[in-house]
């Protein structure tokens, strides 16, 4: 169930900007009936942006390398060394890198970029891992994934990275992986965003697994998969920031449950519909989001409860939210 309500802005300039985008084509997609809104109602205190938020911090939380020793990395092979350490680590990377194919991560890892850190041609591959943090790093012209988190691998953050040209997914989630928070990312200049679930016919593994929170992201004229989700329940989705992707927003799809609330669409045709492709529908609950030049988006079904506490942005703020401080370079190192 769906409700479109206009907003205006109340004031002299604001009001009248404001009533110039109702014009244009504004909506905001209303409160859930009490059948669809199964979420946990928020706190009230907002968390800082450098703070974990969502599914990452259950399961026993994400500490990644936590006080280990640091080691700082300028070449493919230092990185591809201290990525497959089995102990743990903070790995600064400076510079820019360049390699190819997939870099092995092992568990309690924290991954973050000095000013200016830049992955160009390969991607990181947590495969059947735990407790990765990943942040303030571009990674751009990958041949593969960027981030590629799969077989069970689980409490996993990927926080303030940008993405851009890359072959396949920026950030692929799948094979029952678990306890993932993808937040403050920017995608632009890119086809395929983030996958969570790789193929229909792995239900089995996947069932009861692939939940993911995807918050303040900021995805930047790129094309799809915003995410694009199978089997997870509840995927929490919000608080990120739309703007001109020519395929579509969030698809949720063989039997996934996902929870679309407080986000900034514009210019979007097809912000969240159910099914994609050869995959069958799963559900989608959409709740407080901003539609500003773009589709009505599709729902139906209700989505389990959101077991963590959060802070939800209004809509109407997120675009200066998110623009002001997603992506590489925004974070204090």
């Amino acid at each position: 169930m769906r409700r479109n309500v206009r907003q205006v802005v109340l004031g002299s300039t604001a009001g009248a900007a404001a009533l110039a985008l109702v014009t244009a084509g504004v909506t905001m997609t209303g409160a859930a009936s009490a059948a669809e809104n199964t979420a946990a109602a928020p706190p009230s205190t907002l968390a800082a942006i450098t703070d974990l938020v969502g599914w990452a911090t259950q399961n026993g939380g994400t500490t990644g390398g936590g006080s280990a020793a640091t080691t700082t990395v300028t070449s493919a092979s230092a990185l591809t060394t201290a990525l497959g350490s089995s102990a743990a680590a903070v790995i600064r990377v400076s510079g820019t890198i360049s390699c190819s194919g997939m870099l092995r991560v092992r568990s309690n890892k924290t991954i973050i970029g000095n000013a200016g850190a830049t992955i160009a041609g390969c991607g990181l591959n947590i495969n059947g891992d735990r407790n990765v943090i990943i942040r303030n790093i571009t990674f751009r012209d990958w041949g593969d994934d960027a981030i590629n988190v799969q077989t069970s691998a689980t409490n996993i953050w990927v926080d303030h990275n940008t993405f851009t040209n890359g072959k396949d997914g920026a950030v692929d989630i799948k094979r029952g992986s678990d306890f993932v928070t993808v937040s403050w990312n920017r995608v632009h200049n890119h086809d395929k965003s983030m996958l969570l679930g790789h193929s229909d016919d792995n239900a089995s593994q996947d069932t009861g697994h692939l939940r993911v929170t995807y918050h303040h992201n900021w995805f930047d004229a790129s094309t799809q998969r915003h995410p694009r989700v199978r089997f997870g329940n509840p995927v929490h989705v919000y608080n990120n920031y739309y703007r001109n992707n020519s395929g579509y927003g969030v698809a949720s799809t063989e039997g996934a449950g996902v929870l679309v609330e407080n986000n900034s669409f514009e210019g979007v045709s097809d912000p969240f519909h159910l099914g994609e492709g050869d995959s069958g529908p799963g559900t989608l609950v959409a709740r407080g989001n901003l539609l500003v030049s773009s589709g009505a988006g599709q729902t139906g079904g209700s989505v389990k409860a959101i077991p963590y506490g959060y802070t939800a942005d209004a809509a109407g703020n997120v675009k200066s939210i998110v623009t002001g401080n997603a992506g590489a370079g925004r974070i204090s190192l």
